[in-house]
């Protein structure tokens, strides 16, 4: 059985002002996906770094308010209904991966506007970049000791783990850390891989909803499911199951159609 670290939520204390570990991986994953997105502009013409720091900035808000949103109408709508200014109280916690997905995608509209970019040529760019905060979210859930998985089941399991949050003590599977390598860096490393040469627009964004639906899929067998949610349909699929079917089923179809429509938005097999 491994054992947890027990780290100190707070990062940094100066008098009043306190640091939580959590808010240095939400720096950490906008700085990360503020180089990578650096290095692919660089890599392509069309691309300028005032545009990319426009983008991070434009996406930073869709996630925190499209995630704060989110997470208040999947998870805690009775609290909503019951409290309506409960939704500005985000020093609570609460943020969901999906509701911030929607809100990058929302907010990216308006970037393009802006920069008069196609939707997909935005999303193709910037979606090899966000596994890496996925990556650093999920590392900010362990260290608050929340989201954690699962009871283990096998004695001789060697990942298990007790977290000092569970009330019941019980060995449980480090979920989080699960989620952070496969949600994160693996999905990073193909998504980087693919993108690396030239795809038919649509393709890039269509692997990143593909495959972290995908992998959010299976991630949640080992995640123990919200006390307040429980399984949602057939005993035993949970909120984060029924919310990345429809990534799955949609980035599938967009990976067919884009290779159908053999558009490139560069390389040497740039099409009009």
């Amino acid at each position: 059985m491994l054992i947890y670290p027990n780290i100190n939520p707070i990062a940094l204390e100066l008098g009043p002002l306190k640091v939580h570990w959590y808010g240095v991986m939400y720096l950490l994953a906008f700085l990360c996906a503020w180089g990578l997105a650096s290095y692919r502009a660089k890599q392509r013409t069309g691309w300028g770094s005032e545009m990319v720091s426009d983008l991070i900035f434009y996406g930073a808000l869709g996630v925190v308010i499209g995630g704060r949103i989110g997470y208040v109408l999947f998870y805690e709508f009775d609290q909503f209904l019951a409290h309506p200014l409960w939704l500005f109280q985000v020093w609570t916690g609460g943020m969901s991966f999906h509701g911030g997905f929607i809100g990058v995608m929302l907010a990216m509209i308006l970037w393009c506007r802006k920069y008069q970019k196609t939707w997909f040529q935005t999303m193709d760019f910037i979606a090899p970049c966000v596994p890496t905060g996925l990556m650093f979210g999920r590392i900010g859930n362990f260290i608050g000791g929340e989201l954690y998985g699962r009871e283990v089941t096998d004695p001789n399991y060697p990942f298990g783990m007790i977290f000092p949050t569970d009330p019941l003590h019980l060995v449980r599977h480090p979920s989080q850390i699960y989620q952070a390598l496969c949600e994160g860096l693996l999905l990073f490393i193909i998504l980087w891989w693919f993108s690396s040469k030239p795809r038919p627009r649509m393709a890039v964004s269509a692997l990143f909803l593909a495959g972290y639906g995908v992998a959010r899929f299976v991630m949640e067998f080992f995640r123990e499911p919200d006390a307040d949610q429980g399984y949602i349909l057939f005993g035993w699929m949970t909120k984060g199951q029924m919310l990345s079917l429809p990534m799955i089923i949609i980035g599938i179809l967009l990976i067919f159609w884009a290779y159908k429509q053999k558009i490139y938005d560069w390389g040497n097999t740039q099409k009009t």
